[in-house]
């Protein structure tokens, strides 16, 4: 395809979009800067998934031909470099690294001398004599790092590769009903006190999920860092897994049992930024301050205290990009999160103006990391088509999921961020009488009809300390006291019935897939606190009780019953097909809306006391419609007023000149009701 017909694919973006049109310059410079960049990989190597195989290449490499083993590093600017590790006795400057032309240190050690030495699991690091002077650093390529218990320093581990039999899987299969993700932390998915690993997730906690009906693990902090409270967004080494939950090997164990369960596997890639810790990281790896961030403070992210990678550069570029595949290619991951996709697009990471269409378009954008973007989706979706790429990003940056060929990053969805926001702030500041279902519907469904939004009620960041999750912000300490079903009390009933109509009114109006934090759906009581200096470095907080989950006696399997119903009703109706609700009727006086998606009819009545007998609600068809549940059910934790057996008929009426169709039914306060047409 020719410069001028992709430049046609580009006005393709701003003809759907008339507020583009005014940018259609600047949609196409970042399109051509795209453009330039792939052709420039394409001449290299052929094309972009050839491209982005560094991790073939630098670190610990296998040569058959020669019986031996080399080991490549970037460090343009070093001096000097030499390996060393248990397999020549640590002695630093016995093995010298020779310096190519590119920036390059290599060496080659051959069977004959080190076979019975170079074995897997030595330890090894390189020793760097750069501009900063000499320091023992792990390699940026380095396939696993493991902490020593005494020291805690870092250390990278040589490995061999082992054949793995991976399980066939076809992630479109698994989410043809829609994408509905559980986002997961393998160390604190265990419910004792400590570090959870990848089999003990794959064995206890991958079923847990499978029942509750989502169909797509998340999974968080999955490369190495070195602080375990960062919540893996300190990343150290980007090519190893973190080894507080086990090996390589583990993890692939259970991203291949998450296949053979049928669910897609997908992980929170953090290429926004990186820990500046120069023992554990990659910062000032070859002794300057440049080499994967720009120099001084351009390189720094001052408000997450970390660096930021330099998009422009093409050896950054080439070491992400290869990253990226890396995880596609040898733990078979089946998507991304990119997590802190605002901080990367923006130079002031966010925390600037993002109001104007000029400032969309201006020199606060960070056009360098938006290229990378959209060279990282072009790699994902060639190297493997079934694959899911989210954004997160709450700027709201235009075409950051349009098709790469028109003029878009390429991304499939975005986090829509906005509606865990609007749930805080309605849950903090407004009285229930004074909700406005209008505003509501309007965050709800603030979106572009080409722009795949995951909808989420609230956010891991809610459940940290310092923060509360919607059950703890509804119900707070009464959570402690009064959760076994046979205790009364008007907090604990309130809190419920909101609880799940929030998560039904997300999960069905929000967007065009659903994302839920592991323990929120039963309404988990406690916060998310990691082992820290000021908690004693005690692990009490960062754990899951999933005992409450399945106690019969407690409320919360009824809050955790009432997510698999609505999970397996949207999924059965697949009515995510539906790229937006359909708004039927909106009663301010009584804080009532229904609307339809796909052929399901939801009634939501947010009134605190008001229930409405005999209330007529419009339906798109005329027919017969029965109740499919209500938020009421008595099996979750509901009043069981509703009547489930009763059919309701419609039956004709005029409104403003227009014949349209009613039912009537039974509107209970502070209460969801999902129909479907039974004929």
């Amino acid at each position: 395809m020719t410069m001028t017909e992709n430049r046609k694919s580009v006005l393709a973006v701003v003809e759907r979009d008339e507020w583009l049109r005014p940018a259609a310059d600047a949609v196409e410079r970042r399109h051509d800067n795209y453009l330039r960049l792939m052709a420039e990989i394409e001449a290299a190597s052929g094309s972009i998934c050839d491209y982005a195989n560094g991790y073939k290449w630098f670190g610990w490499q296998r040569d058959d031909d020669l019986q031996g083993w080399w080991f490549r590093e970037w460090l343009p600017k070093a001096y000097d470099v030499f390996v060393f590790g248990d397999f020549n006795n640590w002695q630093r400057t016995q093995l010298r690294l020779d310096k190519g032309p590119d920036g390059v240190w290599s060496i080659f050690l051959p069977d004959a001398m080190y076979a019975d030495r170079l074995t897997d699991g030595s330890l090894y690091k390189i020793h760097v004599h750069g501009p900063n002077g000499w320091r023992d650093r792990i390699p940026a390529y380095a396939w696993r790092v493991v902490q020593d218990d005494a020291t805690k320093d870092f250390t990278a581990q040589f490995l061999t590769e082992k054949p793995f039999e991976w399980s066939e899987f076809d992630s479109r299969k698994a989410l043809a009903d829609g994408l509905f993700i559980y986002e997961a932390h393998v160390g604190m998915a265990q419910e004792y006190e400590g570090v959870g690993s990848y089999v003990e997730f794959a064995d206890g906690i991958l079923p847990k999920i499978k029942e509750a009906g989502y169909n797509a693990v998340q999974l968080m902090a999955v490369a190495e860092h070195p602080y375990y409270g960062s919540f893996g967004y300190h990343v150290s080494s980007f090519f190893a897994p973190s080894s507080r939950c086990g090996t390589p090997e583990e993890l692939k164990y259970l991203i291949d049992k998450a296949h053979r369960m049928g669910m897609a596997v997908i992980m929170d890639l953090v290429h926004a930024h990186y820990v500046k810790n120069e023992n554990e990281g990659i910062a000032g790896l070859d002794g300057s301050d440049d080499l994967y961030s720009k120099s001084g403070p351009a390189g720094y992210q001052q408000y997450w205290d970390s660096l930021v990678f330099d998009y422009g550069k093409r050896e950054v570029r080439h070491f992400l990009l290869s990253n990226v595949k890396y995880w596609l290619d040898e733990f078979h991951f089946d998507g991304f999160r990119f997590d802190g996709v605002t901080s990367m697009i923006w130079h002031h990471h966010g925390y600037g103006s993002m109001t104007s269409r000029e400032d969309f378009f201006g020199p606060g954008v960070n056009e360098d990391a938006i290229a990378y973007l959209t060279l990282a989706n072009r790699l994902i979706h060639d190297f493997r088509p079934s694959a899911v790429t989210i954004a997160e990003d709450v700027s709201g940056m235009p075409a950051m999921c349009s098709p790469v060929d028109d003029g878009g990053a390429g991304f499939d969805y975005r986090l829509g961020m906005a509606i865990p926001d609007y749930w805080i702030k309605l849950l903090k500041d407004v009285p229930d009488e004074d909700w406005n279902i209008w505003e509501m519907w309007s965050i709800m469904t603030d979106r572009l009809p080409e722009t795949g939004t995951v909808a989420y009620a609230e956010s891991h960041d809610q459940a940290l300390v310092g923060d509360k999750t919607i059950a703890f912000r509804l119900m707070d300490k009464e959570m402690y006291f009064s959760m076994d079903r046979a205790s009364e009390s008007l907090v604990i009933d309130r809190g419920m019935a909101l609880h799940k109509m929030i998560r039904l009114m997300t999960a069905a109006a929000g967007g065009n897939a659903y994302l839920n934090f592991m323990g929120n759906e039963f309404g988990h009581p406690e916060w998310i606190d990691f082992p820290r200096e000021g908690n004693g470095w005690s692990y009490a907080h960062a754990r899951r009780l999933w005992s409450l989950s399945t106690n019969g006696f407690l409320r919360y399997s009824q809050l955790g019953e009432f997510d698999r119903v609505m999970v397996g009703a949207m999924r059965e109706h697949r009515i995510l097909d539906d790229v937006y609700p359909f708004n039927l009727q909106m009663d301010e006086g009584r804080k009532t809306m229904v609307f339809t998606r796909g052929d399901l009819l939801f009634v939501f009545n947010w009134h605190p006391s008001e229930s409405l007998p005999d209330y007529a609600v419009r339906v798109r068809d005329a027919g017969k419609y029965r109740l499919l549940f209500s938020t009421d059910d008595s099996r979750f934790g509901g009043l069981g007023r509703d009547e489930s057996d009763v059919e309701h008929f419609s039956y004709p009426c005029e409104v403003n000149g227009e014949m349209q169709h009613f039912i009537q039914i039974y509107s209970m306060a502070r209460t969801a009701q999902v129909y479907i047409k039974a004929d």
